[in-house]
């Protein structure tokens, strides 16, 4: 079969992609956007990819998969729905097609689906279960963002963002899953959620679509995973927390965070080590602990597993040292993902300096819905730079003034290399947040401390 993909180089249905070539269909797509690192991924997999969205890229395809980039008024969309051609979305078609004789593990929440996804599988693949995977990053362990696999598992990252133009649902309605982890539920994705209540809605749809036998494993210090349970809850629980009294729980935490012992009915069951920083890691490896149990994987095992996992791409990444300075690259872009990363490499650091580098590109951010709590959120850093990109319609120097260290608002990368090219010292950490390109900051900052 050829399926074409609208849309293809999302993270997600770039996954999808994967997964069709891999299950052996000529697979070809469409996106405004072909570039690197999704494009050198798809094409490693023999996927033709083509710019642009035009009506003459839709020929001899079977069946058309339209990405929820996609919208009426486009003149493939609209060829697609003129000629009667064959369509679905990404998620029905994954569920249709990979998810329906499997076990699938489903990791949900605002915070920490990359992460946690990524640990569970890679502790599934660790205890031999020869996992199938989408996830919306590339785990190092694996190198690449999705793959079918050989066992009876699928691990899926369970997003909340909506389905499709036809179809305004979230995405992870369409799993069925039977493991479900509900790490934590914040308003975010304004421009498609109303509020709050409206994301838990959708949540509440994920549990509903839960088997009595399967297993729902959540956050009990977070107050909207609880009120979404609260609104009916048909399977088995298991709850997890920092703190408290809940089934599993994190003690004896090293002062690095690196470490930290898991507790069950408030027993210690074993001790995790691992490269993983921050109190929001912790949590996200024992969730993927759980879930692993759930499918057969004993905990010490799991422990064993998390020692090998080598992290995530752009989750802390470290793109490079110079000159005592160190860069790194991280997707957070929403302020609770924010303080959690400052948190976690100020644990890691100890007094360094640290820098904090962020560019708001999400819809989210771009609509100035969380200008209030930005500043607050970059605390722990000891020098911000926030990069104002064209597009944004706020003046972020409201948010500058009110950040409590050294802060400078920049309208151009290179304003921003070159005050860190000028200004940062030996031992300094360079922390960078975006969930986009940022244009290649990264590399840039390096080349011009190289210079330096």
């Amino acid at each position: 079969m050829h399926i074409h993909i609208l849309g293809i180089c999302g993270t997600f249905m770039g996954g999808v992609a994967v997964l069709a070539r891999q299950a052996g269909h000529k697979v070809t797509g469409s996106d405004l956007n072909v570039y690197p690192p999704m494009s050198t991924q798809l094409e490693s997999q023999g996927i033709g990819l083509m710019q642009g969205y035009k009506a003459e890229h839709l020929v001899d395809q079977d069946q058309v998969v339209v990405g929820n980039v996609m919208s009426r008024g486009n003149e493939a969309i609209e060829h697609v729905l003129n000629k009667n051609l064959s369509y679905n979305s990404g998620p029905q078609w994954l569920a249709e097609n990979v998810l329906k004789d499997k076990w699938v593990l489903a990791v949900a929440g605002t915070h920490g689906k990359t992460t946690t996804s990524s640990i569970l599988a890679w502790i599934l693949e660790y205890a031999g279960l020869d996992p199938g995977f989408l996830i919306g990053g590339v785990p190092a362990n694996f190198g690449i963002s999705a793959r079918l696999g050989g066992g009876s598992f699928f691990v899926v990252e369970a997003d909340e963002y909506d389905t499709a133009f036809f179809d305004k649902r979230s995405k992870f309605v369409h799993y069925h899953p039977r493991t479900v982890i509900l790490n934590n539920i914040e308003f975010d994705h304004a421009d498609i959620f109303e509020d709050l209540n409206a994301i838990k809605k959708q949540f509440h749809h994920l549990v509903r679509t839960v088997p009595g036998e399967g297993l729902i494993v959540h956050n009990n210090d977070d107050k909207n995973v609880q009120d979404v349970l609260q609104k009916g809850c048909w399977s088995e629980r298991a709850d997890f927390a920092n703190n408290g009294d809940s089934l599993w729980m994190i003690d004896n935490v090293s002062p690095d965070g690196r470490s930290f012992d898991v507790l069950y009915k408030h027993e210690k069951a074993g001790t995790v080590k691992s490269n993983l920083l921050g109190p929001h890691n912790r949590m996200n490896a024992l969730a993927a602990i759980i879930a692993a149990q759930h499918v057969g994987v004993p905990v010490e095992q799991a422990i064993e597993a998390l020692k090998e996992f080598k992290g995530i791409k752009r989750r802390m990444e470290v793109t490079g040292e110079v000159n005592g300075i160190t860069v790194y690259d991280d997707f957070a872009h929403h302020p609770t993902a924010i303080t959690e990363t400052l948190q976690g490499l100020r644990d890691a650091v100890g007094d360094a300096k640290i820098w904090a580098i962020l560019e708001p590109r999400s819809n989210t951010m771009r609509m100035g819905v969380f200008k209030q709590q930005l500043a607050p959120s970059l605390e722990l850093a000891d020098e911000v730079i926030l990069f104002q990109p064209e597009g944004v319609d706020w003046d972020m120097q409201s948010v500058v003034d009110k950040v409590k260290a050294p802060a400078k608002l920049k309208r151009s990368i290179e304003g921003v290399v070159g005050l860190l090219a000028e200004q940062s010292k030996q031992g300094d950490h360079i922390l960078v947040m975006s969930n986009g390109a940022f244009g290649g900051v990264h590399q840039k900052i390096l080349d011009a401390l190289n210079k330096k």
